[in-house]
């Protein structure tokens, strides 16, 4: 599991130190059981035993050992929320600064891991990740301890100790195989979700909803039976281990039983067996196998957490374009007109030519022709979203370069196709804090619709605009592109999908911005928006 390139160095110190805590709690038992092995031993020989101390040094060593206990799970919870912490800033960061969508899946399959499977990661940093750092201490410290009283049962615990990991190992290549399948399924019935929740409303008119019902019950299932056999791995993995624990406690039980009676005479170095080393060593040898139960019962928290890590260093090596510009506030560009030359484009295996382009201060300009012509693209470009990989923009004399795009972008306003809102109201969704203009909701036609919504413009909308018609929304996001009274607008189909008197406002509402000595290009297939327009520009495959 690799530390995210966001990740604090702290992060990793505080880790590391929560193992360390974790093991230095594991081996005050060696102590404790000392102590308990002492005060049995005198008991059964008839000797005098400071009871009383004895007892108060076993509930002082108990205090010491939550103690550590409880610091080290401290320190691993924080590195682990700190950890999942980087994880989703930097998902969300990258996401808002990339220019295409990813490639390992749609909106749904990122949502998912950044919530649903980044939390995988948590219950690795906290049991498997110290349960590991126990297997490496513990054991070989146990064995040094029983091999110093007896050669025999520290042979038991060597010749058992190694087939636990062997027998894991091979188990846990199934279990990794599965984790992955599981989590790719979180990820598949996410987007499904994600997809079906967008298209609610026109699934409902349709009809649609029992094939959806069953849609997403197949899809339940499915990701149940990938659950499942996370969960059968999980549990072969803990028999093997409890199997062999089982067999190697009761053959050193046996031996010890019999060496304290006399039966077996051989097993300690040149004597007996005492009665403190032989209930020392029965104490010891749970302890043995106890590091090897925690890293069983956490290690299909580590596959889980593997399969997140694959897909995290999947999602990080698809290659993906950069937002130009670092996306903050700044101030806007003076406008002087829009040029473009011999721009060249490289999408979907091909490239896509545009015309040369010019417009001056106070023009419209219609882009037409067939889906797939290019129009939504050249507009992303004129509005410094995307870099073309040949030829120029400029803004005047000034040329569009990552450097100035944010002040590119602020002297803009950008009206979509499809309406995007903020989960918030409708008045931050038009003025992003601003209180947006009286006048410019009555030229957008804006206004009657806060009449309609029961707190007015601070009705709270959703991501799609829930409460708003498809026409009401477009209306609200021609008042948000020209909230900042930009100088050049970008309408990308502005018109698509409305009904006539729909369209004749939202039509309206973009000349008025001409007439008040703003500029126009808007990419277009409808005649009426298009006759308008004082230019008109026909894109075509030949070009």
């Amino acid at each position: 599991m690799s530390e995210t390139p966001q990740q604090p160095h702290w992060t990793a110190r505080q880790a590391r130190l929560g193992g360390l805590f974790s093991v230095a709690a594991s081996l005050v038992w060696i102590v404790q059981a000392w102590v308990i092995a002492r005060l049995l031993a005198d008991l059964l020989l008839g000797k005098d035993s400071p009871v009383l101390a004895l007892a108060l040094a076993f509930l002082a060593l108990g205090v010491l050992r939550a103690a550590l206990d409880s610091r080290g799970q401290a320190m691993l919870g924080r590195a682990a929320a700190a950890r999942i912490a980087a994880l989703r800033d930097e998902i969300i960061a990258r996401e808002a600064a990339t220019v295409t969508p990813s490639g390992h899946g749609g909106a749904g399959a990122l949502a998912a891991l950044a919530t649903e499977k980044a939390e995988a990661l948590r219950p690795a940093l906290l049991r498997y990740a110290p349960a590991r750092q126990r297997v490496m201490v513990l054991p070989p410290v146990i064995v040094l301890l029983t091999a110093w009283f007896s050669w025999a049962p520290a042979a038991v615990l060597l010749m058992a100790g190694p087939l636990i990991p062997l027998f894991m190992a091979l188990v846990g290549w199934a279990a990794k195989e599965a984790s992955a399948r599981q989590m790719a399924e979180i990820g598949s019935l996410t987007d499904l979700l994600a997809d079906r929740l967008a298209a609610l409303s026109d699934l409902r008119l349709i009809g649609a909803g029992p094939q959806v019902i069953d849609g997403f019950a197949a899809a339940s299932d499915t990701l149940r039976h990938r659950t499942m056999a996370v969960l059968r791995v999980a549990f072969l993995s803990s028999t093997v281990l409890e199997l062999f624990s089982a067999l190697a406690v009761a053959m050193i039980a046996v031996w010890v039983g019999f060496s304290l009676l006399g039966q077996v005479t051989w097993g300690a170095w040149g004597g007996s067996l005492s009665p403190f080393a032989g209930i020392f060593i029965l104490l010891l040898a749970p302890d043995f196998f106890q590091p090897l139960r925690d890293l069983a019962a956490a290690w299909h928290d580590k596959s889980a957490a593997d399969a997140v890590t694959e897909e995290v260093h999947g999602w990080r090596d698809d290659p993906r374009p950069a937002l130009p510009g670092i996306g903050g506030r700044a101030a806007p560009l003076s406008f002087d007109g829009l040029s473009s030359r011999g721009l060249v484009l490289q999408r979907g295996g091909r490239p896509l030519y545009w015309p040369d382009l010019t417009i001056r201060p106070g023009e419209s300009l219609a882009l037409s022709g067939a889906s797939g012509s290019g129009k939504t693209t050249l507009l992303r470009l004129l509005a410094g979203l995307e870099q073309p990989d040949a030829g120029t923009i400029r803004m005047g004399e000034t040329p569009l370069t990552p450097e100035i795009a944010d002040r590119w972008r602020a002297t803009l306003g950008w009206m979509p196709q499809a309406p995007h809102f903020l989960g918030r109201s409708l008045r931050y969704n038009i003025g992003f804090g601003d209180r947006p203009d009286p006048q410019l909701l009555e030229r957008t036609h804006v206004a009657p619709i806060l009449a309609t919504l029961p707190r007015g413009d601070l009705t709270r909308l959703g991501e799609t605009g829930a409460g708003l018609s498809g026409g009401e929304a477009r209306r609200v996001m021609l008042a948000r592109a020209l909230q900042g009274q930009p100088a050049l607008l970008l309408a990308d189909e502005p018109t698509a999908d409305l009904d006539a008197k729909t369209a004749s406002d939202i039509i309206d509402g973009l000349l008025a911005h001409v007439a008040a000595g703003g500029t126009l290009i808007a990419a277009s297939h409808d005649p009426r928006l298009i006759s308008r327009l004082s230019r008109h520009v026909a894109l075509g495959a030949e070009q």
